[in-house]
C-alpha cells in the first residue's frame, strides 16, 4: 500500500478530495486493508484504488446525508419561529414616527440646498460628483452640506437618546 500512496493521494484529489479527506481516507486504507485476513491480491493496485473509490463513496455519501438531516433540523426550529408576528406594535410604530418627525424637523431647520443635496446623495442615490455638476457648486462645497446634514440628524439622535431613562442598576 505505501508503493501506491502517491498515487492514490492524487486519485483522491483529482475527485475534488480536499487533503484533510485525503489523507483520512488513506488512513481508513490502511487499517482496512492491514485488517484482512485473506490470501494474495491478484491486482493489488486495482484492489487498493476500488477500495479507495469505494471510501470516498461512502464518505461523501455520509457528509450528504448529514447535511440533509441538519437542513431539515433548521426547517423545522425555524419553522416554529416563523409563527412569531414580527410586525411592530402600534407603539413601537406611533414612537418611530415621532422620531422621524424630530429628524425631519431638525432637518427643515437647514438651508433648502443642503436639504435638497441630502435628498439627492441619500434618497435619489445620486453620486457627489454629478450633484455637484447639476448644481454647479464645487465636490467640497457638497460634502459640506452634506456634513451639516448629517450633524442635524446627530444632534436630533442625540436629544432623542437623551429623552430616555437609562435605568438603574440596584
Amino acid at each position: 500500500m505505501l508503493k501506491y500512496r502517491g498515487e492514490l493521494l492524487r486519485f483522491l484529489r483529482a475527485r475534488r478530495a480536499t487533503d484533510e479527506e485525503a489523507e483520512d481516507i488513506l488512513q481508513d486504507l490502511f487499517i482496512k486493508v492491514g485488517a484482512l485476513h485473506s490470501g494474495p491480491i491478484a491486482e493489488p493496485r486495482a484492489y487498493l484504488y476500488k477500495i479507495t473509490a469505494n471510501l470516498l463513496f461512502d464518505r461523501r455519501r455520509s457528509a450528504a446525508r448529514r447535511a440533509r438531516r441538519e437542513r431539515l433540523w433548521l426547517d423545522t426550529a425555524q419553522g416554529a419561529e416563523q409563527e412569531i408576528d414580527e410586525a411592530p406594535s402600534i407603539e413601537q410604530e406611533m414612537i418611530a414616527r415621532e422620531e422621524l418627525g424630530r429628524v425631519f424637523a431638525s432637518l427643515e431647520t437647514l438651508p433648502e440646498r443642503t436639504t435638497e443635496i441630502l435628498r439627492m446623495f441619500r434618497i435619489d442615490g445620486i453620486p457627489q460628483k454629478d450633484i455637484a455638476a447639476q448644481l454647479g457648486i464645487s465636490l467640497s462645497a457638497v460634502e459640506k452640506h452634506l456634513q451639516r446634514a448629517y450633524l442635524a440628524v446627530i444632534r436630533a439622535r442625540a436629544e432623542l437618546d437623551a429623552e430616555i431613562p437609562v435605568p438603574r442598576r440596584p
